[in-house]
């Protein structure tokens, strides 16, 4: 699994929620990786955790948690098995920010751990949109401060629409 290869793919992908009878709909536009139990960014850097749980499953699933008490961040995890691997979802076409994302998208702790899929009632879809490189930016990933020499590493990726 390469985790930073499957945070490009996301992008151009569209993020679907089935709300209260509602469809809502939006492309990717922004994404950060964050990998392995290395990866001094990520939350499973010091281990698993009942928090952290669902980014050492299968892939496929949400990883969602409370960030400063007060946003939502919502997470694809892409690891194989007991490998924490995840993409922060930080924008869409119509919402630039992972705290306005998640409430655009009606997105709460309850999609923790929930498969990603029309099932749950989030999920991403391919449209076949193709991002070429062009059309992407890569930079570091932000507010992260405390991540070392993980800081700075390009793992965040732009659509450039």
């Amino acid at each position: 699994m390469n985790t930073l290869k499957e945070a490009q793919s996301l992008l151009g992908r569209r993020l679907m929620r089935r709300w209260r009878g509602k469809l809502i709909s939006s492309v990717i536009t922004e994404v950060e990786a964050y990998d392995g139990p290395m990866d001094k960014g990520s939350h499973a850097f010091r281990g698993q955790t009942k928090r952290n749980a669902p980014m050492f499953g299968p892939s496929g699933f949400w990883y969602v948690y409370l960030c400063y008490g007060v946003h939502w961040m919502l997470n694809y995890v892409v690891g194989d098995e007991g490998y924490p691997a995840a993409i922060l979802i930080r924008s869409t076409s119509d919402v630039r920010g992972p705290g306005k994302l998640t409430a655009h998208f009606h997105i709460s702790g309850a999609q923790n751990g929930t498969m990603a899929a029309p099932t749950s009632g989030l999920w991403i879809e391919d449209r076949a949109v193709h991002v070429t490189k062009n059309k992407m930016k890569t930079l570091p990933r932000v507010g992260i401060p405390y991540a070392q020499d993980w800081k700075d590493r390009p793992m965040r990726f732009i659509l450039d629409v």
